[in-house]
């Protein structure tokens, strides 16, 4: 068996307050193979991109890691300090972010940003640096990219920034990427390019890439394999096609219930009633219970565990034999 890039083992984030402390993950457990995509999908507030953030070691105080293990290419790195971390960090993982004015500089070109992030983790010299940073912005798309290279942000489209923040994100060429809701702020048509990238990243390097998204089109269209997230936890997780064509977990056949088809069916797309609970106020068993139509009393008072189930594995009562006889 090859060692996953990325293995998370019963992650745990909690940030304390005055009144409480509120658990964001508890007990989140996932891998992600060499070239493998994993979409993390669910509503927001259920800790996406708490996950990415714990994993790139970014969680600021009064947050933490409260328990678990994170190990990259099997060394254990949710312990290690700072700035160790921060090597880590731009060399064996990439980020690309939802905004990338939030990842540029804007008083700065962006091939000065580009050269000093690949001069800080290689040993190149300028110029080979800076020939890099072109041969980069080709790869991701940018045309003319030996004049664009002395561009600044705010001369380039929204589609063509992300694609600088990708360009960034792969310049030390990590093992891991982390994308979160990287085609949220882009039209249709930019979406599909930066999908198609992100998806020629796993093929073409073998970089894998988790991608946070509550987007199940982007989803489907990009991912080998799928976790549904529900308040903190994983619902549901498996490959892409059996989780969209057959989900299993309650909150699962929601959300794929949710989304349109075009085959111009006049079904009414499925509602899951209430929202997601409050960090403070989760409720006891199975978080999901109050807003799930398959509930019954052990649901109530005892959280399940993720169970095998053919290809996925699913956090539900309903595939448990023994429960399935308690609620016969």
């Amino acid at each position: 068996m090859t060692v996953p890039v990325l293995s998370v083992r019963n992650l745990k984030v909690e940030f304390a307050t005055r009144r409480a402390t509120l658990k964001a993950i508890d007990g989140a457990s996932f891998d992600i193979a060499k070239g493998e995509v994993l979409g993390v999908v669910g509503e927001s507030g259920a800790g996406k991109s708490v996950t990415g953030l714990a994993v790139i070691g970014l969680i600021d105080p009064p947050g933490r890691i409260a328990g678990g293990e994170i190990y990259l290419s099997g060394t254990r790195i949710d312990n290690l300090p700072p700035e160790e971390m921060r090597r880590v960090r731009g060399k064996r993982i990439g980020m690309i972010f939802q905004d990338p004015l939030t990842s540029l500089n804007p008083l700065y070109r962006i091939g000065e940003q580009i050269v000093e992030t690949i001069k800080t983790h290689t040993n190149l010299s300028d110029s080979a640096a800076r020939k890099r940073a072109i041969d980069l912005l080709a790869e991701v798309g940018i045309p003319a990219p030996e004049k664009r290279i002395d561009a600044y942000p705010h001369e380039f489209s929204g589609g063509m920034r992300q694609r600088v923040v990708i360009a960034l994100a792969i310049c030390a060429e990590p093992e891991l990427i982390i994308a979160d809701e990287p085609t949220t702020a882009l039209d249709v048509s930019v979406q599909a390019q930066i999908i198609s990238l992100i998806k020629r990243l796993g093929r073409d390097h073998g970089t894998a890439v988790m991608l946070v998204t509550h987007d199940m089109g982007v989803i489907a269209e990009t991912s080998d394999r799928v976790a549904v997230m529900y308040s903190g936890r994983i619902a549901e997780i498996g490959p892409v096609q059996d989780v969209v064509q057959n989900p299993l977990h309650p909150y699962a056949k929601g959300l794929m219930g949710a989304i349109p088809t075009l085959a111009g069916e006049d079904k009414r797309l499925v509602q899951i009633p209430g929202s997601m609970p409050r960090l403070s106020a989760i409720p006891p068993g199975c978080s999901f219970h109050p807003r799930c139509s398959f509930v019954f009393d052990r649901c109530k008072v005892e959280r399940p565990e993720p169970i095998r189930h053919g290809t996925q594995a699913v956090a539900c009562h309903l595939y448990d034999a023994s429960a399935k006889e308690s609620a016969a």
